[in-house]
Protein backbone atom coordinates (compact mmCIF):
# COMPACT_ATOMS: atom_id res chain seq x y z
CA UNK A 1 0.00 0.00 0.00
CA UNK A 2 1.27 3.03 -1.09
CA UNK A 3 1.97 6.23 1.31
CA UNK A 4 -0.03 9.14 1.78
CA UNK A 5 2.08 11.88 0.00
CA UNK A 6 2.66 8.60 -3.14
CA UNK A 7 -1.50 8.16 -3.49
CA UNK A 8 -1.71 12.24 -3.93
CA UNK A 9 1.34 11.85 -6.59
CA UNK A 10 -0.74 8.94 -7.94
CA UNK A 11 -4.16 10.46 -8.00
CA UNK A 12 -2.10 13.65 -10.01
CA UNK A 13 -0.53 11.05 -12.33
CA UNK A 14 -3.85 9.53 -13.35
CA UNK A 15 -5.71 13.11 -13.98
CA UNK A 16 -2.61 14.05 -16.56
CA UNK A 17 -2.76 10.46 -18.02
CA UNK A 18 -6.27 10.63 -19.08
CA UNK A 19 -5.45 13.53 -20.76
CA UNK A 20 -2.26 12.18 -22.48
CA UNK A 21 -3.70 9.08 -23.11
CA UNK A 22 -7.48 9.49 -24.31
CA UNK A 23 -8.90 7.67 -20.97
CA UNK A 24 -11.94 9.13 -18.99
CA UNK A 25 -11.58 8.77 -15.37
CA UNK A 26 -15.09 7.86 -15.22
CA UNK A 27 -15.04 4.12 -15.75
CA UNK A 28 -18.08 1.75 -16.39
CA UNK A 29 -17.36 0.76 -12.63
CA UNK A 30 -16.84 3.75 -10.81
CA UNK A 31 -21.06 4.46 -10.25
CA UNK A 32 -21.67 1.06 -9.50
CA UNK A 33 -20.55 0.95 -5.99
CA UNK A 34 -20.10 3.87 -3.40
CA UNK A 35 -18.93 3.55 0.42
CA UNK A 36 -22.20 4.23 2.61
CA UNK A 37 -20.00 6.43 5.16
CA UNK A 38 -16.09 7.80 5.27
CA UNK A 39 -15.40 5.27 8.35
CA UNK A 40 -16.25 2.16 7.06
CA UNK A 41 -15.39 0.07 9.56
CA UNK A 42 -17.32 1.90 12.72
CA UNK A 43 -16.23 3.59 15.78
CA UNK A 44 -16.12 -0.08 17.59
CA UNK A 45 -15.20 -2.75 15.84
CA UNK A 46 -14.31 -5.03 18.16
CA UNK A 47 -13.79 -7.90 19.47
CA UNK A 48 -13.53 -10.07 16.51
CA UNK A 49 -15.93 -12.91 16.34
CA UNK A 50 -12.74 -14.90 17.49
CA UNK A 51 -12.35 -13.06 21.10
CA UNK A 52 -10.96 -10.29 22.17
CA UNK A 53 -7.36 -11.41 22.43
CA UNK A 54 -7.29 -12.91 18.38
CA UNK A 55 -3.81 -11.92 16.93
CA UNK A 56 -4.44 -14.31 13.77
CA UNK A 57 -8.08 -12.55 12.79
CA UNK A 58 -9.30 -14.61 9.58
CA UNK A 59 -6.29 -17.15 9.52
CA UNK A 60 -8.23 -19.02 12.36
CA UNK A 61 -10.71 -20.73 9.66
CA UNK A 62 -7.64 -22.14 8.33
CA UNK A 63 -8.42 -25.88 10.02
CA UNK A 64 -6.58 -29.25 9.17
CA UNK A 65 -10.05 -30.40 7.69
CA UNK A 66 -9.22 -27.60 5.13
CA UNK A 67 -5.85 -28.81 4.45
CA UNK A 68 -7.06 -32.25 3.67
CA UNK A 69 -9.71 -30.65 1.22
CA UNK A 70 -7.44 -28.06 -0.89
CA UNK A 71 -4.77 -31.61 -0.97
CA UNK A 72 -7.83 -32.70 -3.20
CA UNK A 73 -7.90 -30.12 -5.71
CA UNK A 74 -4.30 -31.29 -6.91
CA UNK A 75 -4.55 -33.60 -9.97
CA UNK A 76 -1.75 -32.68 -12.39
CA UNK A 77 1.07 -31.59 -9.99
CA UNK A 78 1.54 -28.83 -12.09
CA UNK A 79 3.17 -25.86 -9.61
CA UNK A 80 2.19 -21.97 -10.65
CA UNK A 81 4.49 -19.23 -8.52
CA UNK A 82 2.48 -16.37 -7.84
CA UNK A 83 5.21 -14.55 -6.68
CA UNK A 84 7.65 -11.42 -8.68
CA UNK A 85 11.24 -11.15 -8.85
CA UNK A 86 12.19 -8.84 -6.12
CA UNK A 87 14.74 -7.31 -8.27
CA UNK A 88 16.29 -3.73 -8.74
CA UNK A 89 13.53 -1.73 -10.95
CA UNK A 90 10.49 -3.26 -9.44
CA UNK A 91 7.86 -0.74 -8.93
CA UNK A 92 7.25 0.80 -5.37
CA UNK A 93 5.64 3.56 -3.83
CA UNK A 94 7.39 6.62 -2.37
CA UNK A 95 10.62 6.31 -0.70
CA UNK A 96 10.71 2.68 -0.21
CA UNK A 97 13.32 0.71 -1.35
CA UNK A 98 15.28 -2.27 -2.38
CA UNK A 99 19.02 -3.34 -2.67
CA UNK A 100 20.52 -6.45 -2.99
CA UNK A 101 24.21 -6.94 -3.01
CA UNK A 102 27.12 -9.72 -2.55
CA UNK A 103 29.71 -8.24 -0.10
CA UNK A 104 33.09 -9.18 -1.66
CA UNK A 105 33.55 -11.95 -4.55
CA UNK A 106 33.64 -13.94 -3.41
CA UNK A 107 32.22 -13.05 0.14
CA UNK A 108 34.42 -16.15 1.76
CA UNK A 109 37.86 -16.52 0.19
CA UNK A 110 39.93 -19.77 -0.54
CA UNK A 111 40.39 -21.60 2.67
CA UNK A 112 41.49 -25.20 3.89
CA UNK A 113 43.38 -27.83 1.89
CA UNK A 114 39.99 -28.21 -0.32
CA UNK A 115 39.80 -24.76 -1.25
CA UNK A 116 35.91 -23.77 0.05
CA UNK A 117 35.18 -20.03 -1.49
CA UNK A 118 31.90 -19.14 -0.91
CA UNK A 119 29.25 -15.89 -1.53
CA UNK A 120 26.64 -14.31 0.76
CA UNK A 121 24.18 -11.67 0.40
CA UNK A 122 23.17 -8.53 2.05
CA UNK A 123 19.54 -7.25 1.19
CA UNK A 124 18.48 -3.82 2.52
CA UNK A 125 14.43 -2.86 1.78
CA UNK A 126 11.10 -2.40 3.94
CA UNK A 127 11.05 -6.18 3.61
CA UNK A 128 7.64 -6.68 4.07
CA UNK A 129 6.12 -3.76 1.65
CA UNK A 130 8.25 -4.21 -1.31
CA UNK A 131 7.43 -6.23 -4.45
CA UNK A 132 4.88 -9.19 -3.76
CA UNK A 133 3.86 -8.76 -0.36
CA UNK A 134 1.86 -10.02 2.52
CA UNK A 135 0.02 -7.56 4.49
CA UNK A 136 0.29 -8.71 8.31
CA UNK A 137 -3.24 -7.58 10.79
CA UNK A 138 0.08 -4.99 12.47
CA UNK A 139 0.06 -3.36 9.05
CA UNK A 140 -3.35 -0.74 9.11
CA UNK A 141 -5.17 0.91 11.40
CA UNK A 142 -7.45 3.84 12.14
CA UNK A 143 -7.09 7.07 14.17
CA UNK A 144 -10.07 6.64 16.47
CA UNK A 145 -11.16 9.80 19.15
CA UNK A 146 -6.80 10.49 19.95
CA UNK A 147 -6.28 7.04 19.44
CA UNK A 148 -4.38 4.62 16.96
CA UNK A 149 -6.01 1.33 16.79
CA UNK A 150 -5.22 -1.49 14.76
CA UNK A 151 -7.08 -5.04 14.19
CA UNK A 152 -9.63 -6.50 17.09
CA UNK A 153 -9.18 -2.97 19.18
CA UNK A 154 -5.58 -2.84 19.78
CA UNK A 155 -3.71 0.23 20.54
CA UNK A 156 -0.49 1.80 18.91
CA UNK A 157 0.30 3.21 21.81
CA UNK A 158 0.39 -0.08 24.35
CA UNK A 159 1.80 -2.62 22.12
CA UNK A 160 4.11 -0.42 19.48
CA UNK A 161 8.08 -1.02 19.69
CA UNK A 162 10.68 0.51 17.14
CA UNK A 163 11.84 -3.18 17.25
CA UNK A 164 8.80 -5.08 16.66
CA UNK A 165 5.25 -4.76 17.08
CA UNK A 166 4.60 -6.77 20.72
CA UNK A 167 1.03 -7.63 19.08
CA UNK A 168 -0.30 -8.49 15.62
CA UNK A 169 3.12 -9.18 14.29
CA UNK A 170 3.30 -11.35 10.99
CA UNK A 171 4.12 -14.25 12.88
CA UNK A 172 1.03 -14.91 14.28
CA UNK A 173 -0.51 -15.44 11.03
CA UNK A 174 0.71 -19.18 10.03
CA UNK A 175 0.85 -20.85 7.12
CA UNK A 176 -1.89 -21.29 4.16
CA UNK A 177 -2.59 -24.10 2.61
CA UNK A 178 -6.60 -24.04 1.20
CA UNK A 179 -8.36 -23.94 -1.31
CA UNK A 180 -7.98 -21.10 -3.67
CA UNK A 181 -10.27 -19.24 -6.29
CA UNK A 182 -9.04 -16.88 -9.28
CA UNK A 183 -12.11 -14.54 -10.35
CA UNK A 184 -10.54 -13.23 -13.20
CA UNK A 185 -12.44 -9.86 -13.65
CA UNK A 186 -10.51 -8.99 -16.61
CA UNK A 187 -11.14 -11.89 -18.97
CA UNK A 188 -14.77 -11.28 -17.55
CA UNK A 189 -15.32 -7.82 -19.47
CA UNK A 190 -12.87 -9.20 -22.20
CA UNK A 191 -10.64 -6.40 -21.71
CA UNK A 192 -6.55 -6.55 -21.87
CA UNK A 193 -6.42 -5.24 -18.46
CA UNK A 194 -9.37 -2.92 -17.24
CA UNK A 195 -8.27 0.40 -16.97
CA UNK A 196 -6.94 2.23 -14.02
CA UNK A 197 -10.03 3.48 -12.16
CA UNK A 198 -12.28 0.55 -12.91
CA UNK A 199 -14.30 -0.43 -9.73
CA UNK A 200 -14.70 -3.96 -9.49
CA UNK A 201 -18.02 -4.64 -7.90
CA UNK A 202 -20.23 -7.89 -6.48
CA UNK A 203 -21.57 -8.52 -9.47
CA UNK A 204 -18.16 -8.84 -11.04
CA UNK A 205 -17.17 -11.28 -8.71
CA UNK A 206 -20.44 -13.21 -8.58
CA UNK A 207 -20.19 -13.26 -12.50
CA UNK A 208 -16.66 -14.98 -12.25
CA UNK A 209 -17.93 -17.61 -10.06
CA UNK A 210 -21.22 -18.33 -12.17
CA UNK A 211 -18.73 -18.38 -14.90
CA UNK A 212 -16.83 -20.68 -13.53
CA UNK A 213 -19.59 -22.70 -11.72
CA UNK A 214 -17.91 -22.43 -8.35
CA UNK A 215 -19.54 -21.13 -4.94
CA UNK A 216 -17.19 -19.10 -2.43
CA UNK A 217 -16.47 -21.22 1.02
CA UNK A 218 -15.46 -20.06 4.42
CA UNK A 219 -11.58 -20.08 4.72
CA UNK A 220 -10.92 -19.76 0.92
CA UNK A 221 -8.27 -17.33 -0.22
CA UNK A 222 -9.20 -15.03 -3.27
CA UNK A 223 -6.72 -13.60 -5.82
CA UNK A 224 -8.33 -10.86 -8.12
CA UNK A 225 -6.90 -10.99 -11.98
CA UNK A 226 -7.08 -7.06 -13.20
CA UNK A 227 -4.23 -7.38 -15.89
CA UNK A 228 -2.85 -4.56 -14.10
CA UNK A 229 0.44 -6.42 -13.82
CA UNK A 230 0.67 -6.80 -17.23
CA UNK A 231 2.48 -3.20 -16.68
CA UNK A 232 5.02 -5.04 -14.22
CA UNK A 233 8.52 -3.68 -15.15
CA UNK A 234 7.01 -2.80 -18.85
CA UNK A 235 5.07 0.44 -17.58
CA UNK A 236 6.21 0.81 -14.21
CA UNK A 237 4.80 4.59 -14.31
CA UNK A 238 1.42 3.70 -15.30
CA UNK A 239 1.45 1.06 -13.14
CA UNK A 240 2.28 3.22 -10.05
CA UNK A 241 -0.15 6.20 -10.82
CA UNK A 242 -3.77 4.19 -10.08
CA UNK A 243 -5.53 0.71 -10.45
CA UNK A 244 -8.68 -1.07 -10.74
CA UNK A 245 -9.45 -2.80 -7.91
CA UNK A 246 -12.04 -3.84 -5.38
CA UNK A 247 -14.77 -1.08 -4.32
CA UNK A 248 -15.83 -1.47 -1.00
CA UNK A 249 -19.48 -3.36 -2.06
CA UNK A 250 -17.44 -6.03 -3.55
CA UNK A 251 -15.03 -6.11 -0.50
CA UNK A 252 -17.70 -6.66 2.08
CA UNK A 253 -18.84 -9.49 -0.68
CA UNK A 254 -15.69 -11.56 0.25
CA UNK A 255 -15.46 -11.08 3.61
CA UNK A 256 -19.14 -12.20 4.12
CA UNK A 257 -18.33 -15.07 2.28
CA UNK A 258 -15.27 -15.37 5.18
CA UNK A 259 -12.59 -15.63 2.94
CA UNK A 260 -8.99 -15.64 5.14
CA UNK A 261 -7.32 -13.93 2.68
CA UNK A 262 -7.47 -11.63 -1.04
CA UNK A 263 -4.73 -10.68 -3.26
CA UNK A 264 -4.84 -9.12 -6.89
CA UNK A 265 -2.12 -8.26 -9.50
CA UNK A 266 -2.19 -4.57 -8.85
CA UNK A 267 -0.20 -2.93 -5.74
CA UNK A 268 -3.02 -2.16 -3.53
CA UNK A 269 -6.10 -4.45 -3.90
CA UNK A 270 -8.41 -1.89 -4.42
CA UNK A 271 -9.64 0.60 -6.58
CA UNK A 272 -7.43 4.05 -7.27
CA UNK A 273 -8.07 6.55 -7.31
CA UNK A 274 -10.82 5.64 -4.74
CA UNK A 275 -14.55 5.41 -4.88
CA UNK A 276 -14.39 8.17 -2.44
CA UNK A 277 -11.80 10.59 -3.30
CA UNK A 278 -11.27 12.41 -0.07
CA UNK A 279 -10.74 8.89 1.58
CA UNK A 280 -7.53 6.86 1.60
CA UNK A 281 -7.20 3.29 1.10
CA UNK A 282 -10.57 1.86 2.99
CA UNK A 283 -10.75 -1.04 2.10
CA UNK A 284 -7.55 -1.78 3.22
CA UNK A 285 -9.30 -0.38 7.16
CA UNK A 286 -12.06 -2.76 6.15
CA UNK A 287 -10.65 -5.91 5.05
CA UNK A 288 -7.61 -5.80 7.79
CA UNK A 289 -8.33 -3.90 10.49
CA UNK A 290 -11.96 -4.73 10.48
CA UNK A 291 -12.21 -8.19 9.51
CA UNK A 292 -8.62 -9.64 10.22
CA UNK A 293 -8.46 -10.73 6.40
CA UNK A 294 -4.71 -10.36 5.30
CA UNK A 295 -3.74 -9.29 1.72
CA UNK A 296 -0.86 -10.53 -0.83
CA UNK A 297 -0.31 -7.48 -3.57
CA UNK A 298 1.41 -7.33 -6.61
CA UNK A 299 0.72 -10.92 -7.45
CA UNK A 300 1.94 -12.52 -11.36
CA UNK A 301 -1.79 -14.17 -12.25
CA UNK A 302 -0.96 -14.56 -15.75
CA UNK A 303 0.39 -17.89 -15.98
CA UNK A 304 -2.69 -19.07 -13.81
CA UNK A 305 -5.30 -17.46 -15.31
CA UNK A 306 -4.00 -18.84 -19.01
CA UNK A 307 -3.71 -22.21 -17.61
CA UNK A 308 -7.84 -22.09 -17.37
CA UNK A 309 -8.04 -23.40 -13.74
CA UNK A 310 -10.13 -21.74 -11.48
CA UNK A 311 -9.59 -23.89 -8.27
CA UNK A 312 -6.67 -24.88 -6.65
CA UNK A 313 -4.70 -25.43 -3.75
CA UNK A 314 -2.71 -22.59 -2.74
CA UNK A 315 0.14 -22.51 -0.55
CA UNK A 316 1.90 -19.93 1.70
CA UNK A 317 4.15 -19.23 4.42
CA UNK A 318 5.08 -15.94 5.13
CA UNK A 319 8.18 -15.70 6.95
CA UNK A 320 8.31 -15.40 10.84
CA UNK A 321 9.21 -12.28 11.38
CA UNK A 322 8.51 -11.56 15.15
CA UNK A 323 6.33 -8.14 15.41
CA UNK A 324 6.66 -7.16 11.39
CA UNK A 325 3.98 -5.39 9.59
CA UNK A 326 4.41 -7.92 6.35
CA UNK A 327 6.20 -10.54 4.65
CA UNK A 328 7.83 -11.09 1.05
CA UNK A 329 7.10 -14.72 -0.17
CA UNK A 330 6.27 -16.75 -3.31
CA UNK A 331 2.74 -17.72 -3.09
CA UNK A 332 1.57 -21.33 -5.16
CA UNK A 333 -0.67 -22.11 -6.72
CA UNK A 334 -0.80 -26.17 -7.33
CA UNK A 335 -3.50 -27.59 -9.69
Amino acid sequence: MSCVRSWWKGLLGFVLGAVVFGMTPLTKGDSQSTPSTRNPIGEKFWPTEFGPDDQRGAANRLTPERVVQATKLVKSGRVIQLGRLYEHGMPMPGKRHFSLTIPGLPTGPDSGVNHLVYNDEMVSAEIGQVGTQFDGLGHIGVHLNGEDVFYNGNKLREFGDTYGLKKLGVENAGAFVTRGVLLDVCSLRGNDRLPVGYVITPDDLSACLERAKLQLQSGDVVVVRTGHGKLWMTDNQTYGVGEPGLGLAAARFLTDHKVVLIGSDNWGIEVVPHEDKETVFPIHQWNITKNGVYHLENLDLEELAASGTQEFCFVFSPLRLKGATGSPGNPLAIQ
